[in-house]
């Protein structure tokens, strides 16, 4: 590597260290600052690796909202899902194609150069094939147990995104109310007023309520699936294992030997 892309490198070590310190210590402003800071030396570092510029994607501005979006969200989400919270919280628009073009062309820089951001917006992985789930999308820095999906993880993560929007400092604002609205219309004995205006403690509470109904199992089913997939390579892990994904299409059924039996 060139001596630009060892001091790129040796500043991202730096920084990765000093975003943990402020998590740490509970400062997430400057953590924040920081995050923006890495985020912008691992684009220089791809342009110094790779040459001619980083890997074409649909730019640093909707990585970087989708990240925000996903961590307020707290699960696995669709696209649609992503789009709105952004809107919601800071304005503006994000396409459903622009995530999906963004989440292979994340997979793309990863293989290119593995590692080189601290975070990676990836799919979900189905808890059966391990496989990526179609049309979800999450933080590949998640704990495996977060990023698979299994047959209650549709709901769950629901619940969770509910519980997590409604606890947002900015739960009040009319635009974030209206998306809100849209979650206690789906959860029984959440509180709504007027259309497009919620409770958001009630709401919170009765996806509560309904999340421990399901969360054990949800919990068990997500372990086990993880503990299978922490066996992956560093690729798959993030964005799926698309050969059993392949068979799965094709009709096969695909055997997997940690598991002891075909499923």
């Amino acid at each position: 590597m060139t001596l630009e892309a060892d001091a790129l490198e040796a500043r991202i070590g730096e920084l990765r260290a000093a975003v943990r310190r402020s998590m740490a210590a509970g400062d997430r402003a400057t953590a924040r600052r920081l995050r923006a800071e890495l985020r912008e030396a691992e684009r220089s570092w791809d342009a110094a690796v790779l040459g001619g510029g980083p890997p074409a994607r649909p730019g640093p501005q909707v990585r970087e909202q989708a990240l925000r979006a996903l961590d307020v969200l707290g699960a696995p989400a669709a696209p649609r899902l992503v789009a709105a919270v952004h809107a919601a919280l800071h304005g503006g628009d994000i396409t459903g194609s622009r995530l999906a073009n963004l989440r292979r062309d994340e997979e793309r820089a990863f293989r290119s150069a593995p590692h080189a951001r601290a975070h990676y917006v990836c799919a979900a992985l189905t808890a059966d094939l391990l496989a990526p789930a179609r049309g979800l999308l999450t933080v590949g820095s998640w704990p495996l147990e977060r990023r698979v999906v299994g047959r209650l993880s549709a709901r769950t993560d629901f619940l969770t995104a509910a519980i997590r929007l409604a606890g947002h400092p900015r739960h009040g604002e009319p635009a974030v109310q209206r998306l809100l609205w849209r979650f206690a219309a789906n959860i029984p004995g959440a509180s709504g007023g007027a259309l497009g205006t919620v409770d958001a403690a009630a709401l919170a509470a009765a996806a509560q309520a309904e999340l421990d109904v399901h969360l054990g199992a949800d919990r068990r089913e997500r372990a086990a699936a993880a503990a299978r997939a922490a066996r992956l390579g560093d690729a798959e892990r993030l964005f799926g294992h698309r050969l059993r994904a392949l068979r799965a299409a094709s009709g096969g059924l695909p055997h997997d030997p940690s598991d002891g039996e075909r499923r």
